[in-house]
Order: structure tokens, then C-alpha cells, then sequence
């Protein structure tokens, strides 16, 4: 017989809130305090929303009558929020794994580029891939990205640099996003790269004139539901002019702007994202200082990515300068076939010792500030009554081990649950212990 309330997590060492008063964001401040509740419980109702969390004494109480689906002893662990993984190119096909060799050989990100490897290689390989393959290999990777506890995942399209293979990779999230229990923000970037055998000028033309229409009738149909428009501002890419056309053409058909700014070369990404009210920009590794204090105005989220500056050897973003002036940090792993990263704790360990962000800075940047990235801040991002029930108990009486572990996240995590249903287990659950 089902219960009144679909899940009780009992007797939490340690439940981490990360937020306590629906705040959208935390700044550098409130990222320094996330409140923590000791011997805590949470309850989550059949619908997938979060009840009450508390004391677990007073909870006990509260629901003493109460029946429940499923009821599971949190003692001596951490229940946290699910991590929201706020930048990701995950569909896609062909193995670019040559490149890394060229790349310990010194070659740049641009120079292999040039010689006809990164997005075109991978550009090449999506465009004959048929969808059910493109579907298979994105739900392996998002099954992988949540058994690393991302329950939330921002997933961009701009491996197909034409209307059919944009469209084709949009139905492929869009597809996932109905089958899997795992939270999905749809992102168009065909703005990715320029074709072979167009100008940056005539791809501009193509996106506004042909691939968003189509876009914003596939949309309005139900077909497709996109939330974000993303473009490579780079250059040798898309330039500022172009990048703010296809930005404020998406923005007119009501997606957010999300788009990658200032990561090979200072471009004024930054100023012109906040100008023209982007939701976030990624990247920022060369981000100036009148940047950063307009994103901090506009309250602009930065994700910052810190496999893609260690992968390509790149100067770290300057996450430290950007928390002080007033941005909302936000952070990503970037997945993608440059860099071949599944795991949110990982990037946060990777941001506590290359950005110098905190172990608190970095969990709120991979928790409610990611989820104010996407938009989705209000029901995502922390524990608190009313959001969605999306939360990771991990096997330790400190949650800090969720970041100072470096890899082996299968063993530390032992519950992942999205909307209150437990979508991963560890089979060795109970019988290891993390530290």
C-alpha cells in the first residue's frame, strides 16, 4: 500500500541546505555560511516536492502518524542538494581522444582547430551519426553524470553546425529530457563554429534567418523545447557584432542567453552580455575588469569551467576578484569531447585548488548559483520546503568529502534521488566507510 509521502531520509549526521530563506543566488557572503543542520531529516511528498526539513527530533514528531513509500537511515551520513552541472556538450559522436596526445605536444586549441580537428572533427561524425545512436551514448553520459550526483544538467547542442543536425540533436535532449530521471535545460548553440565553406557573416545570416524561425515554430508547437541560446564569442569565430544579433534574436523569441564569452581572448563578452540582459556566460578566462563589474550590475552568472583551463593549460578565470566585486559564481564541467569530464566533485575540487574557491564558495556555485545559470534557481539548487525533491547522501559524517575526495565518487556516494524517487543506489552501501 502506497504511503501518505513518498520519502523520509532519517537522522542525517550532517544536511546541508546551501540555501534557508529562497534566496535565487548566493554572493561571496552567503556562500561563506551555507547552513548546515546536525542530526536533521527530510521529508519528500508524492509529488516530488520537498515537505519539511528539520531536526530529525521534531520531524518525528511532526509526521509521527504519517506513512511513507520509502524510509532511509541517513545516520553517520550527509544529505546534500543534487549538483547542478551548468554547462555541458553532450551529445554528440566521434572520439577525439588523438587529440589529447597533440595537445601534451604543445599544439593549441586553435591550432588543431586550424588543422581540421576539434569541433569540425566532431562536427563530421554528428552529422552522419543516426539520432538513436546519438540517443544511446547521451543517456550513457548522463547516467554517468548522475551517478556522480548532477541532478540537474545544462546540455547544449552545436556539433551540427546546419539546421538538420542542430534540429537532430535538439530532438535527441529533448527526448532524454522525457525519459530520464535526471533534470535537463536544452541549449541551442549553432552558433558553435563556422561552417566549412561559409563566412562568419553568412553563418550569422543562416541562424537568424532560417535555424531560429524554425527553432521558434518546433517551440511553439511542443516539438522542441529549448531554453537557452548560447554562441562562441572567439576570435576567429563569431565576432561581438555577430554574436549580438544571433543573442538578441534568440532573446527576442524568449530564449535566456547563455553563451560563451572571453576564454581565448579578451572580446568584451562580458559588457556585452550584461547589455543585453544574458542569464550567464561561460568561460571568462580573459573577462576584463570593466567585465566583471557590469556581469556583477547586470547580476550576470559566471560559470566557470575548471577542467576546460587545466585541460588546454589555459590561465585560470579570476574567480577570486569576480566574488569580491559582486558575481554570482557559477560552475560547469564542461563535458565534451575536449574535455572528458562526468564529475561535478571533481570540478569543484579542481576550483577549490586552482581558483581558490572554498569548499562552501564551490558547493554553492554547484548548487543554487548553477541553478540560477539555468533559470531554474526557484525550484532547484537547495533543500528547502517546496522545491523539487533533487538531493545525494553520501557515506560520511563531514559533507566536505564530496570535494575533498579527489575521484573515487562512486564509493562515497550512496543515494541519488530526483523528485524524491531513488534513481541510484550503492549495492555497497553501508559496509564502506569514506575516511
Amino acid at each position: 500500500m502506497a504511503g501518505e509521502y513518498g520519502l523520509l531520509l532519517e537522522n542525517a549526521e550532517q544536511l546541508v541546505l546551501v540555501c534557508a530563506r529562497r534566496e535565487q543566488y548566493l554572493l561571496q557572503e552567503g556562500a561563506g555560511r551555507l547552513p548546515v543542520l546536525r542530526r536533521a531529516s527530510l521529508v519528500v511528498g508524492r509529488d516530488g516536492l520537498i515537505k519539511a526539513v528539520g531536526q530529525a527530533d521534531a520531524l518525528r514528531s511532526q509526521f509521527s502518524g504519517a506513512s511513507f513509500d520509502r524510509v532511509i537511515d541517513c545516520s553517520g551520513k550527509c544529505v546534500l542538494p543534487g549538483l547542478v552541472d551548468a554547462h555541458t556538450h553532450p551529445v554528440w559522436a566521434g572520439d577525439r581522444v588523438h587529440e589529447f596526445a597533440m595537445k601534451l605536444a604543445g599544439a593549441s586549441y586553435m591550432e588543431i582547430h586550424e588543422a581540421g580537428g576539434g569541433i569540425h572533427f566532431t562536427v563530421e561524425h554528428t552529422r552522419t551519426a543516426p539520432e538513436e545512436e546519438l540517443l544511446c551514448t547521451l543517456r550513457h553520459r548522463l547516467e554517468r553524470m548522475r551517478l556522480a550526483g548532477s541532478t540537474l544538467v545544462e546540455c547544449k547542442s552545436g556539433y551540427g553546425l546546419n539546421l538538420e543536425t542542430e534540429l537532430k540533436m535538439l530532438r535527441v535532449i529533448q527526448r532524454a529530457k522525457q525519459s530520464m530521471d535526471i533534470g535537463i535545460s536544452s541549449t541551442y548553440c549553432g552558433a558553435h563554429s563556422v561552417p566549412k565553406g561559409k563566412t562568419a557573416a553568412e553563418a550569422t545570416d543562416d541562424i537568424i534567418n532560417n535555424h531560429l524561425p524554425k527553432l521558434k515554430e518546433l517551440k511553439l508547437s511542443g516539438e522542441i523545447d529549448v531554453d537557452n541560446i548560447d554562441v562562441f564569442c572567439e576570435k576567429g569565430v563569431f565576432d561581438l557584432d555577430s554574436t549580438r544579433r544571433i543573442l538578441q534574436a534568440g532573446k527576442d523569441m524568449g530564449l535566456q542567453i547563455n553563451f560563451h564569452g572571453d576564454e581565448l581572448h579578451p572580446m568584451k563578452s562580458a559588457e556585452l552580455g550584461a547589455e543585453l540582459g544574458a542569464r550567464a556566460i561561460s568561460h571568462l578566462e580573459e573577462v576584463s575588469d570593466e567585465g566583471i563589474a557590469a556581469m556583477a550590475r547586470a547580476k550576470c552568472a559566471a560559470v566557470l569551467l575548471p577542467t576546460t583551463a587545466y585541460m588546454l593549460r589555459l590561465k585560470q578565470p579570476q574567480a577570486r576578484k569576480m566574488l569580491k566585486e559582486g558575481v554570482i559564481v557559477a560552475l560547469g564541467s564542461d563535458f565534451n569531447p575536449n574535455a572528458y569530464c562526468f564529475s561535478m566533485p571533481l570540478v569543484m575540487h579542481l576550483a577549490c585548488v586552482n581558483m581558490q574557491l572554498s569548499m562552501k564558495e564551490a558547493l554553492a556555485a554547484a548548487t543554487i548559483n548553477a541553478a540560477y545559470a539555468l533559470g531554474k534557481s526557484d525550484t532547484h539548487g537547495s533543500i528547502e520546503a517546496g522545491k523539487q525533491g533533487d538531493v545525494i547522501v553520501i557515506n560520511s559524517t563531514r559533507w566536505e568529502h564530496l570535494i575533498y575526495q579527489f575521484g573515487g565518487h562512486q564509493s562515497l556516494i550512496d543515494y541519488v534521488i530526483v523528485k524524491g524517487k531513488v534513481v541510484y543506489k550503492n549495492e555497497k552501501c553501508g559496509i564502506m566507510s569514506s575516511y
